[in-house]
């Protein structure tokens, strides 16, 4: 399986995408998933390598461009909507090769 690198994004870096980290930390954890997660601000997430990235609906227009899943998440706490949003396709990418 691929060990893929899982972006969250917000303002500055810290608050926000560090909470969207933990829910995400969780659900990866739940479905005995490896990745690589890390947080990231809006001045240098576009820069960053990624394989995949959760943000809000304020933040995602920056990546209108991404060749990459940008998954939009509301509520930055509910694993059940990372679950929802974003297992099926996190699971596509640990299959690739």
């Amino acid at each position: 399986m691929k060990k893929i690198k899982i972006m969250m994004v917000c303002g500055f870096g810290l608050g926000s995408s560090l909470v969207l980290k933990m829910t995400v930390d969780r659900v990866l954890k739940n479905h005995s998933i490896t990745a690589e997660t890390f947080c990231s601000d809006e001045a240098t997430a576009k820069g960053q390598f990624f394989d995949m990235v959760f943000t809000s609906d304020e933040m995602s227009h920056l990546f209108q461009d991404s060749t990459k899943p940008v998954i939009v998440i509301k509520n930055f706490l509910s694993p059940g909507e990372v679950e929802e949003k974003g297992l099926a396709i996190i699971q596509e990418l640990i299959k690739e090769e």
